[in-house]
């Protein structure tokens, strides 16, 4: 790549790094005003190396995705806000597929209290999180381990995972387009997601408003297959009409509002999150 300052190339290692940067952090670090950041934030994306988000940036997305710890550190605080209230969503008693994802682990985080689940993943953290609770039964699904995420993709898995017929599916994406598709890097994950969808009663997606202004050349399926989706800011008006045409339930979680939801929601499945389809 040409045409860059040191202190953008630096900026583009902090992104790649972290998944993410911001104006303030930013300007301390380098000992510069907040609008020369801006500045340099805006080249970069017109380079197509950033994509801007409020107060940073994040690294640009197309064929390949962010390094698993880098996701982790992106909208890390909407993400348990989402997990939070997806968790809200499902009631004790209940069977559940969770896939392969950084909010989807923080669904997982947020079941521990839960009482009498099985739950079937593909995704090792989640299971490394779940099965020392006595009350949640785990199974994992076979086949390879993606060594950068620990996600079990392949044949083996989705065979697993066609033997059962579950209450909920929670699962994540990499990318939502403008028209509702359900986008990813891996065809290989995606399969594994295709038979999760496939095989629930109903279905959950998880994702932050940062999947909204990302791309992926994967489809998982279209939004329309879901029941409920839980994110942590209002759709953009394109993507609420199709989500209120086709009857999904929309909960917007923000940072800060799920911290005191009580535990007995779990039996009624209920959460104080905003909706965009009902009240």
């Amino acid at each position: 790549m040409t045409g860059l300052t040191q202190r953008q190339s630096d900026i583009l290692n902090i992104a790649r790094a972290f998944g993410r940067v911001m104006v303030d952090d930013l300007a301390r670090r380098f000992e510069v005003s907040a609008q020369t950041i801006r500045k340099d934030l805006n080249d970069l994306c017109d380079q197509r190396s950033l994509t801007r988000i409020h107060g940073g940036a994040i690294i640009a997305s197309g064929v390949e995705n962010l390094a698993y710890e880098a996701r982790r550190f992106v909208a890390a605080d909407e993400k348990k806000a989402i997990g939070i209230a997806a968790a809200a969503q499902i009631p004790n008693r209940c069977s559940l597929f969770i896939n392969i994802g950084t909010t989807t682990e923080e669904v997982a985080s947020a079941l521990t209290s839960h009482e009498d689940l099985l739950v079937i993943t593909n995704n090792l953290n989640v299971a490394m999180q779940l099965y020392r609770h006595p009350r949640v039964e785990v199974i994992v699904a076979g086949g390879n381990v993606r060594r950068s995420d620990g996600a079990v993709i392949g044949s083996s898995a989705i065979s697993l995972i066609g033997q059962f017929k579950v209450d909920y599916a929670i699962i994540g994406a990499s990318a939502i387009d403008e028209e509702g598709a359900l986008l990813d890097f891996d065809y290989r994950e995606v399969q594994v997601s295709q038979a999760i969808v496939a095989n629930a009663r109903s279905v959950m997606l998880v994702a932050d408003s940062t999947k909204l202004r990302r791309s992926a050349p994967v489809r998982i399926a279209h939004i329309s297959q879901i029941q409920t989706f839980v994110t942590d800011a209002p759709l953009p008006a394109g993507l609420q009409t199709i989500c209120e045409a086709r009857g999904i339930d929309v909960i917007v979680a923000m940072p800060g509002e799920t911290e005191d939801l009580d535990e007995g929601e779990a039996d009624t499945g209920a959460a104080n999150g905003r909706s965009g389809t009902r009240p």
